[in-house]
């Protein structure tokens, strides 16, 4: 299982969960576009595009650093030509790039709403479709969003609508793609973590009051991701993926590894947003060894 030589599109690649993968490939020797919109240091989350390039190369990755705001066509074109010109093709795109706002309706500004919808569904649609003729001429090809496994229940809507929308249209795309896609034997698929992830985004949300100690690192996805990835693009599309369900399954059975305070018991992490009885179970079976799919 080795990402040896593939191209990588990963938006938001800068920092957090979209770092993690792209250091991940890094480790295979892969290439890495690492396409976001931080040239400049943050005032408060840490990381742009040239460090994390800079890591990537020192684990033995190339990387090729592209500002990118996914939300403009143009710069999406850009990127995508750079990532093509540099490496000769695309064999992966990974959309992580997403908008976050956990506020109700009357809270929600519609900038904030309009910002989530266009990161979130629009950004990744447009990526998707603008990598698509390379894809195309991958040996194997795969999209990846970083989406929730679609649940229609009221209460992952009620509290944050405009959020869950903007969401879960980045999970519809996968369903979309999957099916359409098909004929050119490109895998879509969908990977959410099980509990928490702690990133330098997730403190800047005004609503969350987590201690470090009740939640995952970025490596879990990380390296779900990986499975994924590396995965025949034939044998699995459509598919909305649990990171922690995956890793067991492809043997991972040291989860404390993934846990900022590995004495805490697994029953003590914080679930994430959107998981519901049927990602319950999935887990559930994996512990126990069983192989399933959502």
């Amino acid at each position: 299982m080795s990402l040896k030589g593939k191209t990588l599109f990963i938006t938001g690649a800068s920092r957090g969960i979209g770092k993690a993968i792209a250091l991940r490939a890094a480790r295979d020797g892969a290439n890495i576009v690492v396409a976001a919109k931080t040239a400049t240091p943050h005032p408060k989350l840490p990381g742009t595009i040239y460090s994390a390039a800079k890591e990537i190369e020192k684990l033995g990755g190339k990387a090729l650093p592209v500002v990118c705001d996914i939300r403009d066509e143009a710069q999406v074109q850009s990127a995508i030509d750079q990532a093509v010109s540099k490496f000769g093709g695309i064999d992966i795109v990974v959309n992580n790039a997403s908008a976050i706002a956990i506020t109700n309706t009357e809270e929600t500004s519609m900038k904030r709403y309009d910002l989530m919808n266009q990161v979130n569904a629009r950004g990744t649609f447009l990526v998707s479709k603008t990598a698509l003729p390379h894809l195309r001429k991958s040996n194997n090809p795969h999209i990846l969003m970083l989406s929730p496994p679609l649940s229609m229940q009221a209460r992952w809507f009620g509290p944050h609508v405009a959020y869950t929308i903007a969401k879960y249209g980045m999970s519809m795309c996968v369903l979309g793609l999957a099916e359409e896609l098909k004929k050119y034997n490109i895998a879509v698929n969908a990977l959410w973590p099980y509990t928490v992830i702690g990133t330098s985004a997730l403190n800047e949300l005004a609503e969350a009051n987590i201690q470090d100690k009740h939640i995952r690192t970025p490596e879990i996805m990380a390296d779900a991701a990986h499975v994924v990835l590396c995965q025949d693009a034939k044998d699995a599309t459509g598919q909305f993926y649990i990171d922690e369900a995956i890793l067991r399954q492809t043997g991972v059975k040291d989860f404390a590894q993934y846990q900022f305070d590995p004495k805490v018991p697994m029953g003590q992490l914080l679930p994430d947003f959107f998981i519901d009885e049927k990602a319950d179970a999935l887990v559930a079976q994996a512990r126990s060894g069983q192989k399933s799919k959502l």
